[in-house]
């Protein structure tokens, strides 16, 4: 029974190299672009008339490959595998990539939608597209306050919109509602000037006054805020990996000065023993 363990620890060793080997992660990686490509490929009806046989078993190559990989980070990891988020990212993916998209779920689009999603798993294997996503996560308690700010920002606007120009302009101030998605859209700059801006501006004169006031504080004050929490949070968590990569390799230093320390130890003790015996080689001699 100590054999089987000691074996089967053995294997997850070495499976555990060939995992977290760069090769390996470099191949993944590739087969996710190369099956990212594809999916878009198979978009399109003509190629799909011409090649789609051969399309389809590419993409089901890929899907298996996917699985293979997931099921060896299972077996290498075990349960310490789900405490990883991403890990827990990459199961869910590769689950939906096994829904079947022919026979009977063939008529449910919505399956073969799913497929698109694997394209996800990019994420997963590009330091810096996580460092982003992550950065996002993480900046949703602030973003939500900026974003209760500005709410409050185009509430006050349009209720002054909706007093001042309902009359004039009931498309566009009618109604709270109405002035509010009014709003929205002066606020991302499409055609706002040309579009909303100046007729209204024709028929009342100091407009500008609302118009240019929402502008700086919605546009280019709390849209500057939510931006600048997420590029703060990019910052720190790019930081924390730097000094998690940094501490790592002191770790593996260390493992590997006292692993050169113990064969010194050895070899010495192996000195030591031959030194002895040739002492006691001597006196018998005598």
């Amino acid at each position: 029974m100590f054999s089987n363990e000691f074996g089967k620890k053995r294997i997850k060793n070495h499976l555990k190299k060939f995992v977290e080997h760069s090769g390996f992660q470099n191949f993944i990686l590739s087969v996710i672009i190369i099956n990212s490509l594809l999916l878009g490929i198979m978009t399109y009806p003509a190629v799909m008339e011409k090649s789609g046989n051969i399309l389809e078993l590419i993409s089901n190559i890929c899907v298996g490959i996917f699985t293979v990989e997931i099921a060896l980070r299972l077996f290498v990891y075990g349960r310490k595998f789900f405490k990883n988020g991403w890990n827990n990212f990459d199961f869910i993916i590769v689950l939906i990539s096994l829904v079947p998209t022919a026979g009977t779920f063939s008529s449910l689009r919505v399956f073969r939608i799913l497929r698109a999603l694997r394209a996800l798993r990019l994420i997963t294997h590009l330091e810096k597209l996580r460092v982003i996503v992550q950065a996002i996560i993480d900046s949703i308690p602030n973003v939500a306050w900026a974003s209760g700010l500005l709410l409050i920002i185009f509430y006050i606007f349009s209720i002054i919109g909706t007093t001042l120009f309902s009359a004039a302009f009931p498309d566009w101030f009618g109604s709270l509602g109405k002035s509010m998605y009014t709003l929205f859209q002066v606020m991302t700059l499409e055609s706002w000037s040309m579009g909303i801006a100046r007729p209204v501006i024709a028929q009342f004169a100091f407009a500008w006054i609302y118009f240019v006031s929402f502008i700086l504080v919605s546009s280019f004050i709390v849209m500057n805020v939510i931006v600048g929490v997420v590029v703060n949070a990019i910052s720190e968590i790019s930081a924390d990996i730097k000094k998690e990569k940094e501490i790592n390799k002191l770790t593996f230093a260390k493992q590997d000065l006292k692993t050169e320390f113990i064969k010194l130890q050895q070899q010495v003790d192996v000195v030591s023993k031959l030194l002895e015996a040739n002492e006691q080689n001597k006196a018998c001699r005598k």
